[in-house]
């Protein structure tokens, strides 16, 4: 009798452990992944040459509290396959225990977190500008490779809750055709599906994420666990302004905001290389309205599907003029606001971010200022 009641006792204790980790949902079957504001970790497990005890120190648990106590509820992180896998697939145990490190850290201090496999061998978002080739859309093996790194990204973390860890299954695709990707699209949410019923999956749209290719995105009916996704630079001659890696890096002159960006002046002193890139920015008027429309068909495409909005990446380079960073960063703050757009900056502490690690010290206060505003 006393055998039989410690088991029963047992058997209770178990139910009840089970139902207080029991993910919460709705009656309709939706996770309580609420998400309103956030940063990227970015380049640290991803786009990255830092490894050993650099990459461990690189992002810590005071990152973490800091990030919780500013007042922002979730990150995305970033991680690439070359930090995961070598070339063999084999497992590198290091990046696994420094991502888990990040997901426990992120519950441990009130933030969800997005687990997104931003670059893989087959597919990175800037292969055409560097010299590289795309195989993902082409080839049934890489498609499958796509998949089975998720499985095994699934059987580290689904044991997290399905209100605190969510999946971003590729970044910014880049597909000839907007179909080659909803093909993607459809057979890694259905891996996914069959291993993790419930978890929520982030599915951005084709050509780089982009605000206005998201109509062409086909998402899989019936599922409300699901985050639409956009990224949004624009306008890149202001959110870009002397960065290396664009097309237009060489243009020196006055940039201006809101209203018409490029003067006749200026635009006549640049380079003719460039002279065709410019030309848009002769005539449009950019401001919060140029925002809003921007962002209609995103917006349009979230009400369609009942699916929370979501742009995982916007920001401003660090050698833009301050000013005007902060007047295009206060519009965008209030279109998110006016249409429920969860967001996370690009980013935390890269040439994007506020947060100096070196000095341990914010890098940007006025931004820290203005993202955090209540």
């Amino acid at each position: 009798m006393k055998k039989c009641f410690f088991s029963l006792a047992v058997i209770a204790m178990t139910l009840l452990a089970m139902t207080a980790c029991t993910p919460k949902s709705d009656n309709n079957g939706v996770n309580n992944f609420q998400i309103k504001r956030g940063t990227n970790l970015s380049h640290w497990l991803s786009q990255s040459e830092e490894r050993g005890e650099a990459r461990a120190k690189h992002i810590q648990e005071d990152d973490f509290a800091r990030l919780d106590s500013l007042g922002f509820d979730f990150v995305r992180l970033p991680i690439d396959e070359v930090q995961f896998w070598d070339e063999d697939g084999k497992k590198l145990p290091e990046a696994w225990d420094l991502m888990t490190f990040a997901v426990d850290q992120c519950i441990k201090h009130h933030l969800r977190c997005i687990v997104d496999l931003h670059i893989i061998r087959s597919h990175y978002f800037n292969a055409a500008n560097e010299g590289g080739a795309n195989t993902l859309f082409t080839s049934e093996k890489a498609q499958q490779d796509l998949i089975n790194m998720w499985y095994q990204l699934s059987d580290v973390l689904k044991g997290y809750s399905n209100d605190s860890v969510a999946y971003e299954f590729m970044n910014e695709p880049v597909a000839e055709d907007h179909e080659q990707w909803n093909q993607v699209v459809a057979k890694v949410h259905k891996a996914l599906r069959e291993r993790e019923p419930q978890r929520t999956l982030v599915i951005g749209s084709n050509l780089w994420q982009s605000y206005e290719t998201i109509k062409y995105l086909k998402v899989p009916e019936g599922d409300k666990n699901i985050v639409l996704s956009f990224h949004y630079y624009n306008p890149s001659i202001l959110t870009h302004y002397g960065a290396w890696w664009v097309q237009t890096a060489s243009y020196k002159g006055k940039v201006n905001y809101p209203g018409i960006l490029i003067s006749k002046e200026d635009y006549e002193a640049a380079p003719d290389s460039i002279k065709p890139m410019l030309e848009p920015y002769l005539t449009q008027k950019w401001d919060i309205d140029k925002i809003r429309a921007d962002f209609k068909d995103a917006i349009e495409a979230a009400k369609k599907y009942d699916l929370q909005l979501f742009c995982g990446e916007w920001g401003v380079y660090e050698p833009v003029d301050r000013e005007l960073a902060y007047k295009w960063t206060k519009d965008m703050l209030q279109v998110f606001e006016e249409n429920n757009i969860a967001w996370t900056t690009w980013c935390y502490d890269a040439d994007f971010g506020f947060w100096d690690q070196q000095k341990h010290t914010f890098k940007d206060k006025g931004l820290v200022d203005l993202l955090t505003k209540k």
